[in-house]
């Protein structure tokens, strides 16, 4: 409560009046501080807007030089900014991994048992932990001193979330033990960037599997992404010969993954860790990536016995065949719509296979087409012969919107009508006029409508106007 003001207008009058000195507006109170965690979240709603763009390296910087920024204004902000500086990490140096390694190993030493929080900073703040562009870059000879500064690392990250490599680098076992066992291993919700070879993650006299291990406990697990070692020639004559005595492993406990909604399995016909997975319920798989392998029969192929299995609940199959020299392509399924009903979007490699449809019949006897509602189709490129199976399939895809051509861009706008209706441009052009009749849209690689058809809707619509 303030106090009373009193005003003396004549003091030096015989009987000096006083007058009350009353306030025109209420008294305002005093700002109450905001909580920590309100500041935090103001801080992550502006540095993390836009969280397609955060993965950037331009972006990364961003964001730290403005956490390095807000650490500066006062005590209180730097007590708020700093976890969120940890919170992403993106290395891209073998120096920097070192670093950053040590200062977390200082960091835990100093840590006493006195506080409250058994894990220490700023290790427990680490939530995302970026290492594709660092590992892209290492030579053979240092991939023996970053798998031990990652065996250090890892336990001193409790509350890992997301962890990305480059999906040409191998973990060793005892990079992946320290990942496993380490508390917190149920934390991780993504795996990005893995690169899985089973004859050394593998036993096969005891069926242990050093990355199944690490599944087991990862319960959490929402995103994987692994890229095998693929198939040579060698080994494809191998498989053909020895495809009738080929056994497949003792699987005594199925993994449990009830929260993974996407899974990438690449360059990789047959595996324990895809034996194991086959045989697992995934009841929340919806996107899966893979590379088919249908002309090779099981056991040494598992990957048409896969999109059997785990096709119903599907709506995003990409079936790709990694780059690299010699390429060797493998057909895939014909009856990837009869075992993935549910589709909303499919792409295919080549050989590009002649999908078909089978006929339900209901209880009344009367056959009826088997409607799907793809509405996504990507293919490599244009090919005549596949025309001829999706003007078959038109009828059953009603809900079909776009067909993009994944390995092929349209030319550039300028180019004379001869260029534009000349090899593969041309045999697109004809696809676009096709398709436009029928209300589907043909893209490129970049997701791009033809600009001759772009210029040809802009010139109707300005005779229109007229």
């Amino acid at each position: 409560m303030c106090e009373a003001v009193l005003l003396y207008p004549r003091p030096l009058a015989r009987y000096p009046g006083r007058l009350l000195l009353l306030p025109l507006l209420p008294h305002r109170p005093s700002l109450k501080p905001l909580p920590s965690e309100i500041w935090s979240r103001i801080f992550v709603q502006a540095l993390f807007e836009d969280d397609q763009n955060t993965q950037s390296h331009n972006a990364h910087n961003n964001i730290r030089r403005s956490c390095l920024s807000l650490m500066l204004v006062c005590k209180g902000f730097k007590e708020v900014a700093m976890p969120l500086l940890y919170s992403n990490v993106c290395l891209h140096s073998v120096n920097s991994l070192q670093k950053f390694t040590a200062h977390l190993h200082s960091a835990d030493r100093m840590w006493d048992s006195i506080r409250r929080i058994p894990y220490s900073t700023p290790g427990r703040w680490v939530q995302v932990l970026d290492l594709s562009a660092l590992l892209a870059e290492l030579d053979s000879s240092a991939y023996y001193a970053v798998n031990a500064l990652l065996t250090q690392l890892f336990p001193l990250l409790p509350f890992l979330a997301k962890l990305t490599l480059y999906s040409g680098f191998l973990l060793s076992c005892r990079a992946l033990a320290s990942l496993t066992h380490r508390d917190g291993s149920s934390n991780i919700r993504a795996l990005g960037g893995i690169y899985y070879d089973p004859f050394i993650y593998s036993a096969v006299a005891t069926g242990e599997d050093h990355f199944v291990q690490l599944l087991r406990v990862c319960v959490n697990l929402e995103l994987l992404e692994v890229t095998g070692i693929g198939l040579d020639d060698t080994d494809l004559e191998s498989h053909f010969d020895d495809a009738e005595s080929l056994k497949t492993p003792d699987i005594t406990v199925p993994l449990y993954l009830p929260h993974l909604r996407s899974l990438t399995l690449l360059s990789m016909p047959s595996s324990l860790l895809m034996y194991v997975l086959l045989h697992s319920p995934l009841p929340r798989l919806r996107t899966l990536s893979l590379t088919p392998y249908d002309d090779i029969p099981f056991p040494a192929s598992l990957s048409s016995v896969f999109l059997e299995t785990h096709g119903q609940p599907l709506r995003n199959i990409f079936l790709f065949t990694p780059m690299s020299w010699p390429t060797r392509y493998h057909s895939s399924p014909s009856t990837i719509l009869n075992t993935s009903p549910h589709l909303r979007h499919l792409s295919l490699e080549y050989p590009l296979p002649a999908l078909t449809l089978t006929f339900q019949r209901p209880l009344t006897g009367v056959s009826s087409p088997c409607i799907i509602p793809l509405q996504i189709l990507s293919i490599p490129r244009p090919s005549s012969d596949f025309w001829v199976t999706l003007e078959r399939l038109l009828p059953f895809l009603p809900s079909l919107q776009t067909i993009r051509m994944r390995d092929v861009q349209w030319l550039r706008h300028g180019m004379t009508s001869r260029a534009q209706e000349a090899g593969i441009q041309g045999e697109m052009m004809e696809w676009d006029r096709r398709l436009t009749r029928r209300g589907i849209r043909l893209l490129d690689r970049n997701w791009k409508e033809s600009q001759v058809r772009e210029c040809g809707i802009l010139k109707l619509s300005e005779l229109a106007v007229f």
